[in-house]
């Protein structure tokens, strides 16, 4: 048997190194397409999933405009407009027979008629009125011991005996206190609240209103006042 010659060699040689660079570059072209050939995966692959794969085309929310103008237009003409200017949700309760009129220098005038005058202070608890002298159980039996050192309000369990002997106790006190606020000591807040007496503090004109006002709304067995005239200013320092 003859050997093959050289030119038969060069042929098989060269068709040999075709099919592999023919393969080769197959393989090439499919993982540059596949684009699961940078993570290991392919479309045969169990974690691959064709619905996850599919773009979702985001759309913008739509937002209204803003007015350009606040003008609602022209004003309504109808009957039956609410003028909340002058609504009065309490102007068919009648006030407390014991409701402050007036406060005055050396005392008040009362809804029912009563005026306590002479200098005296007033004290409404329960729908009853009772002239309040607190100036004479403090220490010296003037108006201006009334404060303390620190200049607070401050008074002997004694001043508050109406208090401690009604039955039930209201639920909030409004203290006016003259013509100025003073602050209320801790000793006497201490003692109105183991009373179980709420408190709060005002210069007169405004305590007076705002009793009014609550014992309107919620009666006077639950609304107290204690009220100093405004002709008492204390020992104020300025």
């Amino acid at each position: 048997m003859h050997s093959p010659s050289p030119q038969l060699l060069r042929a098989l040689r060269t068709s040999i190194f075709a099919d592999r660079s023919v393969n080769l570059c197959a393989q090439l072209t499919s993982r540059s397409r596949s684009p699961f050939s940078r993570i290991g995966l392919s479309a045969s692959s169990p974690r691959y999933n064709s619905n996850n794969a599919r773009p979702t085309r985001m759309i913008p929310r739509a937002h209204s405009a803003k007015p350009s103008s606040h003008d609602r237009g022209p004003q309504s003409t109808e009957d039956t407009q609410t003028d909340f200017a002058a609504l009065n949700v309490l102007g068919n309760i009648p006030a407390p027979t014991t409701a402050i009129d007036a406060t005055l220098d050396t005392g008040f005038h009362l809804n029912n008629g009563v005026k306590i005058t002479g200098g005296d202070g007033v004290m409404l608890v329960g729908g009853e009125a009772f002239p309040w002298r607190p100036w004479q159980v403090a220490a010296g039996g003037h108006r201006d011991a009334m404060l303390n050192k620190k200049s607070q309000f401050e008074l002997d369990e004694q001043a508050w005996g109406v208090l401690d002997l009604v039955w039930p106790r209201p639920d909030l006190l409004i203290l006016g206190m003259g013509e100025y606020v003073f602050p209320l000591s801790p000793e006497t807040k201490r003692y109105l609240n183991s009373l179980g007496v709420r408190v709060e503090v005002a210069d007169t004109r405004n305590a007076a209103a705002q009793f009014n006002l609550l014992a309107t709304e919620r009666g006077v067995s639950e609304i107290a006042a204690a009220m100093i005239p405004i002709g008492w200013k204390g020992n104020i320092r300025r």
